[in-house]
């Protein structure tokens, strides 16, 4: 379902984007990772998300290579530092090959990855550092849990925080026992990655083949992928950002914004899939 999610330094983006995770491992599939962003690019994905880490900076030159027909300011470019990067040391080095690779002068998102063993609050400092120089519009973070958002937010500067960066999809919901919640009071939006599941094969398959779930897609008339996916534009304060790496692949995306699941099926999903009753530990790739 098509919405609007604003981040709190007021700008806002569509709660579809496009995922670049291992992007440019293949040289083979070059121009088909390139023609899969533009394609999304044309059918209003504009954000997309990668990582200094992903293949070693190669998913960064994917990107940069399929954004140059278009506009900059048309864009919402998304990319994240190695926390042994985050600190007055490496930063700097790190958001220039960024940028170098990605043809541009300045990331809208600039993430912090992971926490690492850089004090937060000199990684917020290096962060507002760099929006002092123009290299980004703003930052955020990804992987943290209660808290270190916590903590986070109570630094200097660290209301500053634009989004946390998080591994949901509907058999994976235990950030929805405290920290969705929290986000969301907090005016923080989430960045939803795997959210059709992805790198976790048991799961997946555990879903395919759920009565339930194909009981669904063939009422709406939609694959198992396209009612995952679905289901996280669905959610509040969430921004899905998968990955695809074909043209069909992100037509079938960007379908998705036209589905609208009803109440009724929102709440069977939510039997078959529940939210833990307990805290669970934070889940990464």
């Amino acid at each position: 379902m098509k919405q609007t999610i604003a981040f709190p330094d007021g700008r806002e983006v569509l709660n579809l984007g496009q995922g670049t995770y291992r992007m440019g491992e293949e040289f083979k599939k070059k121009q088909q990772e390139i023609e899969a962003l533009r394609t999304g690019i044309e059918n209003g994905l504009t954000l997309i998300d990668t990582a200094e880490m992903y293949s070693e900076g190669r998913s960064e030159e994917i990107v940069g290579e399929a954004i140059q027909p278009y506009k900059r300011d048309d864009l919402f470019i998304v990319s994240k530092v190695l926390p042994m990067n985050a600190g007055e040391q490496h930063i700097h080095q790190s958001i220039d090959g960024t940028l170098k690779r990605l043809g541009v002068d300045e990331l809208d998102l600039y993430l912090l990855h992971w926490r690492g063993h850089i004090p937060l609050q000199e990684t917020v400092d290096v962060m507002e550092e760099l929006k002092w120089k123009g290299k980004i519009k703003g930052w955020g973070v990804s992987n943290f849990d209660l808290e270190d958002i916590q903590e986070l937010l109570s630094l200097r500067n660290g209301l500053n925080c634009q989004t946390n960066q998080l591994l949901y999809h509907l058999a994976s919901r235990g950030i929805e026992f405290v920290l969705t919640d929290y986000l969301k009071e907090s005016r923080i939006p989430i960045m939803a990655y795997c959210p059709i599941i992805g790198q976790e094969p048991d799961k997946k398959e555990m879903v395919h083949q759920s009565p339930t779930i194909n009981r669904m897609a063939q009422k709406y008339n939609l694959s198992v992928v396209k009612l995952l996916l679905a289901f996280v534009t669905q959610q509040e304060n969430m921004i899905a950002i998968p990955k695809a790496a074909s043209r069909d692949h992100v037509l079938q995306n960007a379908d998705v914004l036209q589905v609208e699941l009803d109440d009724e099926d929102i709440r069977i999903l939510n039997e078959a899939f529940p939210v833990p009753d307990k805290r669970m530990p934070l889940k990464t790739k």
